[in-house]
């Protein structure tokens, strides 16, 4: 075995480069896998459980990227709307 077996949420969330705030939203949504342990309740994310996670957001993000597409003129698309002429008058 590589590394640990279980890692906190803190060591997830240096993996996946986000906050440990983060992978708490995560963990109890249910979108990643974890078992508390001790009288305090600590989380533990299994290292096999995170991986799976990361191979899923990979299969839905190029689900998402098929379904919409990236279109050139995006790159220059502003959210904001063109702005008019003033009157000068």
């Amino acid at each position: 075995m590589a590394g640990p077996r279980f890692l906190t949420l803190a060591d997830v969330a240096e993996v996946l480069n986000t906050s440990s705030a983060q992978v708490y939203a995560l963990v109890r949504r249910g979108d990643l896998p974890a078992i508390k342990i001790g009288g305090r309740g600590q989380w533990r994310v299994e290292s096999a459980q995170l991986e799976e996670f990361i191979q899923r957001m990979y299969a839905e993000t190029r689900t998402f990227v098929d379904e919409h597409p990236y279109v050139e003129s995006e790159a220059g698309v502003s959210a904001s709307p063109p702005r008019q002429p003033r009157d000068r008058t």
